[in-house]
């Protein structure tokens, strides 16, 4: 509780909050300890899309971070109902100490009455975990579409599919055109340029997303360019040609846990396959 001393002399007294600033500090510890949490949650979920683990196991991952984000909510709104009971009563000042206590469930009801489902569009951590899990869906959808076969049985099914074409009749036809194997070489020349930071021109080890305008780049050489840009006074554009966002700040940058994914699965089928 907090003390409450006055003068000899009969002048308004005050009011210490140390006590309860200190339990403020405590809570937003453990406000980190929910971030960390839901690291954890989302970095499973990833993995069990990764390995193709049945999705009953994907949910619960999913159920966890909803939970995670609503007690960050609800964590957040105990701190703002205690910091705003505290601001009151210092700009009030009044004579008799108020029943904090009912003063701070008061506020933080106020607070709880405005909770909606869209608020977890708020939480930065929910919304990359939904974005990741997206992506590397569509990463890991990608041989089911090729119907579950590695690289070499793409080889062999080509050249079967080439052999028929030739019995037909049509790949003279194909030739003639140039048309024959441009989707595949297209698929992997895509995939392979998503890999390539914009700035180092090499393939990226620690990927981070641009929330703004979506690109990705290596983060050393994203971070590297912002606090050089800072450091003379400019703003940082994106490195990306082509692309008009010209303030791309640290705030905007997050972890691309998806694509460096994708980049070290594709590095070791790419070794497995050279050896």
């Amino acid at each position: 509780m907090p003390g409450r001393s006055s003068s000899s002399s009969g002048s308004t007294g005050f009011i210490s909050f140390s006590g309860i600033e200190s339990a403020l500090s405590s809570l937003k510890n453990f406000q980190s300890c929910i971030s960390s949490g839901m690291d954890t949650a989302s970095s499973v979920a990833l993995d069990l899309v990764e390995t193709q683990t049945e999705v009953s196991s994907e949910y619960s991952m999913d159920k966890a971070m909803v939970e995670l984000a609503m007690m960050d909510r609800e964590l957040s709104h105990y701190v703002k109902a205690v910091q705003s009971a505290i601001s009151h009563v210092k700009e009030e000042r009044p004579e008799k100490i108020p029943d904090l206590k009912l003063l701070v469930e008061k506020k933080f009801l106020a607070l709880q009455n405005k909770n909606c489902d869209t608020d977890f569009q708020n939480n930065a951590k929910f919304v990359q975990f939904k974005q990741q899990l997206k992506e590397l869906k569509k990463q890991s959808a990608k041989p089911k579409e090729d119907g579950g076969h590695n690289e070499v049985d793409k080889i062999k099914d080509k050249d079967a599919r080439r052999a028929g074409n030739e019995r037909d009749g049509l790949q003279a036809d194909r030739e003639a055109d140039g048309t024959e194997g441009v989707d595949e070489d297209m698929i992997v020349t895509q995939s392979q340029t998503n890999f390539i930071c914009p700035i180092t021109q090499v393939e990226m080890k620690k990927p981070v997303k641009n929330k703004v305008c979506g690109h990705t780049y290596e983060e050393e050489a994203i971070v590297r360019m912002i606090e050089s840009k800072h450091r003379r006074k400019k703003k940082a554009c994106c490195p990306k040609i082509g692309c008009s966002h010209t303030d791309v700040r640290m705030s905007d940058l997050i972890q691309d846990e998806a694509l460096r994914r994708a980049i070290e699965n594709h590095n070791k089928k790419k070794n497995r396959h050279s050896e």
